[in-house]
């Protein structure tokens, strides 16, 4: 059976984890992909000839072309096994049948038929096997289980009193018990990184993985045996060396310890806040990481220790090196590159160029606070300092055709050139067009339309159209084409000559109709 195919990411920590030292069986467990599939991409990455340092080293493209795309399921091979299924649950209530000996049987009719642990994870889908759970032994430094406390703190609005509600993060390193408490705004990404920034720094080290609950700032799809999670919450993996693992949706056991730890969260930490008053998150973080020192200071009976000496003693020495920089969030966003080579960003209305070979193309988006990086089947096509003026166009030179290279002359004096060859109305009507906009390079555009305008209508009727358009409260392109369309200028003229006719001897006045 073809192995089932993983993200990119994964296969990038799978690498990082080889690299550490970790078994086949280790880096399954930890990514939670079945070893199967673990085997089989190991297996491809040495096949390659390169040493997992050179692999890390690899593009995204690059390493996507070590693994051609295959099936994920054999359906006919799949179809033959499911046939025999109730014949062996008749077969499994004799005394002496194993199923060992089932596959046995299976195979001397199907030669090419599944192994055993394939055998035997298809049939215990079809009995529908409940699966039974040991008891959970952590090791130093190999996770840490990060959720949100059901209940909410407050903080208060000094100008009206108004109370807030704010979210409380709690991480937790199972083996030692140290814990990392924060307050918060909200559970959005932003907030869920920047909280897991801040707890990664506090223990002073990253683990394997971490455990979160299925949150939606971690989790774009839950599922109880493989979550889909979102890219950034990949990238801060990727950043600090581990992996993502969310719980199990409908196993509580996965998430007990953590739960267990809000609990002491409510009756160590929450409890001395009860008569205090906050006003701003600053205040109530402060008096949080107070409470927390002494939460993990606190004598365990059981243990004749505390949390933070456990820590010290066992499970700091076995934590990975912090990068030299926090994790910076990164948004992720499809978009398609633009006829004049831009792609847009809804985010603050304003556009960034790349090659002009993508013109048509569908790219990712790929930004944080400080760069715009914009990638074509993950490959990496252009890359701006991130501007947060609306209606900016990002530009480099080299990235437009020869006949897209003036539009990064644009500017209000550009235009009042390009207007001056029809007339003092036009270039009057386009330069109010432009100053009326917050921006100017919203209006750049109509300003362009307009002067496309003598393609299909004479100079002097486009001088009428935006004489007549002057008089509107608003300026725009739409105006003056649609008065040129419905000859509106026309009418103009007419009734104008109409009103100039001079006195002549010929013409009868309105005497002559008495």
């Amino acid at each position: 059976m073809a192995a089932k195919r993983i993200d990119i990411m994964d296969i990038q920590q799978l690498i990082q984890l080889k690299l550490r030292g970790e078994s086949n069986r280790s880096c399954s467990d930890i990514l939670a992909i079945h070893r199967n599939t673990v085997n089989y991409y190991v297996r491809q990455l040495k096949a390659s000839g390169l040493q997992f340092s050179e692999l890390l080293e690899l593009s995204v493209v690059e390493l996507m072309e070590l693994f051609p795309t295959r099936n994920t399921t054999d359906t006919d091979r799949y179809k033959e096994l499911s046939a025999y299924f109730p014949y062996f649950k008749k077969q499994m209530l004799l005394p002496g049948c194993t199923r060992e000996a089932l596959w046995r049987e299976y195979l001397q009719k199907h030669p090419e038929g599944y192994g055993y642990t394939q055998f035997n994870e298809h049939l215990n889908n079809w009995l529908n096997k409940a699966k039974i759970s040991g008891k959970l032994n952590h090791k130093a430094g190999e996770k840490v289980f990060v959720d949100y406390c059901g209940k909410k703190l407050q903080i208060v609005d000094k100008a009206s009193g108004e109370l807030r509600d704010v979210e409380v993060f709690v991480g937790i390193l199972p083996c030692s018990g140290y814990t990392f408490v924060e307050a918060s705004y909200s559970q959005k990404r932003e907030d869920f990184i920047g909280s897991m920034n801040h707890c990664l720094q506090y223990f002073g080290g990253s683990p394997k993985a971490i455990v979160t609950d299925n949150l939606k700032s971690a989790v774009s799809k839950a599922s109880k045996y493989e979550a889909v999670l979102n890219k950034s919450l990949k990238a801060l993996a990727l950043h600090y060396n581990c992996v993502i693992n969310p719980t199990r949706t409908y196993s509580p056991q996965d998430k007990a310890l953590v739960e267990g730890a809000v609990k002491l969260v409510y009756q160590r930490i929450y409890f001395p806040l009860r008569n205090m008053v906050f006003f701003s998150l600053e205040d109530l973080n402060r008096q949080l990481k107070t409470e927390l020192e002494k939460y993990n200071d606190y004598l365990m009976k059981t243990y004749q220790a505390s949390r933070k000496k456990l820590f010290l003693d066992q499970e700091q020495a076995y934590l990975q090196d912090l990068p030299s920089e926090p994790y910076r969030i990164r948004h992720y966003k499809r978009a398609k590159v633009q006829k004049m080579g831009y792609v847009y960003l809804s985010d603050n209305k304003n556009y960034y160029s790349v090659p002009y070979r993508y013109i048509g193309k569908m790219v990712e988006l790929q930004y944080n606070s400080q760069v715009m990086e914009i990638y074509y089947q993950g490959e990496r096509i252009s890359s701006h300092k991130r501007n947060w003026k609306a209606g900016y166009y990002s530009t480099i030179k080299e990235h437009l055709s020869s006949s897209h290279q003036f539009y990064s002359e644009w500017s209000p004096e550009y235009f009042q050139k390009l207007s001056a060859d029809i007339g003092p109305e036009t270039s009057t009507y386009i330069s109010k067009l432009i100053e009326q906009q917050d921006y100017p390079e919203l209006g750049y555009k109509q300003a362009l339309g307009i002067i496309a305008l003598k393609k299909a209508f004479s100079r002097s009727r486009i001088e009428t159209a935006c004489n007549m358009a002057l008089s509107h409260d608003r300026y725009s392109y739409r105006t003056v084409k649609r008065i040129l369309e419905n000859n509106m200028d026309k009418a103009l003229q007419y009734q104008s000559q109409e009103r100039s006719i001079p006195m002549h001897f010929n013409i009868r006045g309105p005497k002559a109709y008495c």
